[in-house]
């Protein structure tokens, strides 16, 4: 851990053949100034772009035709003249020259359209694929690059499983006694082309530079395969929030991959909105903001931007930048190696399905694991996200979210886990076997079958917010239980009748039907079981009701045990941190309240300071100092036994509170 600088640009530079004079007003003073201003120690700088260009001259493959000087050499040598590290760009999955001289090598989905732009009439890329004499084309640029030019990493982008059905793949499937109309066929057949372009690429950079960083980009890093790790170097999370990842995703994707125990950072952008903008920029505050959540949750950090094509840096965009960095800066002693504290594992539906085919750079469609990930991150819990392989025992209580049903393997590791004293809370179809018969796990109750009503109701055993109960509607898909042994939190009600032509009644669906009951929440000897899909539910409506259920549940199965408690409000976002080779702990503590603007753009303006919030931490060690980080105040806490408490005066943004032990 370490070796990853925390501020870091990554320098987007796509550029037609139809644009003149390109780097023509380049700067080697102008271009140090602006990474200067914008505090930034690390830089992707490009070696070669999605049209194909190079932006050196002499290569293996043309260069820009408007390009007179080596662009590339010019700014790596700026760059190492004022300490600022460098990585090298290289466009792996689009290279548009290629896709025109060979469209034989090009990406075909079952339809024979191409990806990006599914033909050559509109504009856009096409992407290549890795199983065609392209690999061997791209191998030559990317050996080029890793002998010529002094720098510490190779960034490869639009890479992944892509199921293709090219010539050259279909044709092969046949020859291997095939069928390529069978999709299993096609996707293993994309699983070997993806590890083999890994393997190739790895083999060759580190034949060469053996200590060379090596990412390979495909948006997102999906949970649970752990297979293609030993490729890469360290992990990067693009997730630019108002480009389409949303302010869920790099929380979600980072609360797994620290648990991976690779060094890895978040990368978003200064656009308003996302990559190829020229002329948007975020709000200062978005950025302060997403930087904090980076360290909050054990990350470097990466910006992206756009270099314009003459070769000069915007000067707003590094103030910008400048403005999050300064702050970054300030607190890296207390972000790096740092572990993660969390009482709760959420065990991703994203690992436990097959989403090659649908997986798009922004991730699976898991509205389970957004759901729980809002939920938990509202409620101010330590968590982590979990695959097959994550050290179960490790955590207080595992949430196994609306669908998480149990093969022979997973049955094994959640028993074990219980009988260690584990708690799990089940929600929807968790928990049960692969034939929806039974619950394999003792959570007090018995299925029998799917609702047939939708929506129906809840009523708790518990106040909503001290109002008292009710009837609450629950949008999502329900099981219908029977009590086994197990202790009631809360019913179901069914509505009259389900909403159709000829049974309507009011505008938009029936209403309950009172004292027509059965349990809908139940508390058995291995944990809660909720008998509706819940953090599906709250991802696409986000009814309270479903937060008080989930939050009711998590308190009473981890009771004492509960790691923080604090009065951040539910725009807040809690994380501990432990640097275990500096004997403290670091509790993070942010606000702010996205807003979304146009089309459903997520944007953060006014950051407004919350006061006097109030921490209990509870920790084994006994603590000898608690302070403001980095502004180097002590804080005044008390310590009963195992809990420590202070009040923070004022959490504007970001506030850092350290624990030394």
């Amino acid at each position: 851990m370490g070796n990853m600088p925390f501020r870091q640009i990554h320098l987007d530079f796509h550029t037609g053949d139809k644009i003149p004079g390109v780097g023509s007003e380049f700067s080697k003073e102008q271009f140090q100034n602006a990474l200067q201003v914008g505090h930034v120690n690390s830089i992707n700088i490009f070696a070669k772009c999605h049209h194909g260009w190079l932006y050196y001259k002499n290569g293996v493959t043309p260069s820009h035709p408007s390009l007179e000087f080596d662009l590339v050499e010019e700014m790596l040598s700026a760059c190492e003249e004022i300490g600022v590290e460098t990585q090298l760009y290289i466009s792996a999955g689009l290279d548009e020259i290629t896709a025109r001289k060979h469209p034989e090598w090009l990406f075909r989905r079952q339809d024979q359209k191409t990806t990006w732009a599914t033909d050559f009439m509109q504009a856009g890329y096409h992407e290549l694929c890795m199983n065609t004499p392209y690999l061997g084309h791209l191998l030559s640029q990317i050996e080029e690059v890793t002998r010529r030019f002094d720098t510490t990493g190779i960034w490869l982008d639009i890479v992944g499983i892509r199921p293709c059905y090219c010539q050259t793949c279909v044709n092969q499937i046949i020859e291997e006694g095939n069928d390529p109309r069978d999709e299993k066929a096609i996707i293993e057949l994309a699983e070997r082309v993806y590890k083999n372009y890994l393997k190739q690429v790895q083999e060759l950079i580190h034949s060469i530079k053996p200590e060379m960083k090596i990412f390979q980009n495909s948006g997102h890093v999906t949970r649970g395969r752990r297979d293609i790790l030993e490729y890469y170097t360290h992990l990067e999370l693009e997730s630019l929030p108002t480009g389409g990842w949303g302010y869920d995703h790099f929380p979600l994707s980072a609360r797994y991959v620290q648990g991976l125990r690779k060094e890895f950072l978040g990368m978003t952008g200064k656009f308003h909105t996302t990559w190829g903008e020229f002329g948007g920029f975020k709000h200062p505050n978005a950025l302060r903001y997403e930087a904090a959540l980076n360290l909050a949750n054990g990350a470097k950090m990466c910006i992206g931007d756009q270099l314009h094509p003459v070769g000069k840096m915007d000067e707003v965009t590094y103030k910008l930048v400048g403005e999050a960095y300064k702050e970054v800066e300030k607190k890296e002693a207390w972000c790096d190696d740092v572990v993660n504290v969390a009482d709760i594992g959420l065990l991703s539906q994203e690992c436990l399905k097959d989403f090659v085919a649908t997986a798009n750079q922004h991730g699976a469609s898991t509205k389970g694991d957004t759901g729980a990930v809002r939920m938990l991150l509202e409620g101010n819990y330590l968590f982590d996200v979990m695959d097959y392989e994550s050290n179960f025992n490790q955590y207080k209580v595992i949430i196994l979210p609306d669908s998480i049903k149990l093969d022979k393997n997973l049955e094994k590791k959640v028993i074990d886990y219980i009988t260690n004293g584990g708690k799990i809370l089940a929600t929807g179809k968790s928990g049960l076997n692969q034939a929806e018969d039974q619950f394999l796990i003792e959570l007090g109750v018995k299925f029998k079958g799917e609702s047939s009503y939708h929506p129906d109701y809840f009523i708790p055993s518990f106040d909503y917010h001290g109002l008292g109960s009710s009837a609450f509607v629950m949008f999502g898909e329900g099981i219908n239980i029977a009590v086994d042994g197990g202790k009631v939190l809360g019913e179901r009600e069914e509505p009259y009748f389900n909403r159709d032509m000829l049974h309507f009644s009011s505008h938009f669906h029936t209403p309950n039907q009172p004292g027509k009951r059965s349990a809908g929440m139940v508390e058995g000897d291995a944990g809660i079981y909720i008998a509706w899909k819940v953090f599906e539910d709250y991802a696409t409506k986000g009814s309270l009701i479903l937060k008080d259920m989930v939050k009711f549940a998590l308190d009473r199965l981890l009771g004492v045990e509960k790691t923080v408690e604090t009065t951040l409000g539910a725009q807040g976002v809690t994380t501990l941190q432990h640097q275990y080779n500096n004997k403290r702990y670091v509790n993070h503590l942010l606000y702010a309240t996205p807003v979304k603007r146009g089309n459903g753009v997520e944007v953060i303006e006014d950051l407004v300071p919350v006061m006097n919030i109030k921490a209990t931490i509870k920790l084994d060690q006994k603590i000898k100092k608690v302070y403001l980080a980095p502004q180097l105040i002590d804080l005044p806490f008390a310590q009963d036994e195992d809990k420590i408490t202070y009040t923070v005066g004022e959490v504007n943004c970001h506030q850092m509170v350290v624990l030394e032990y």
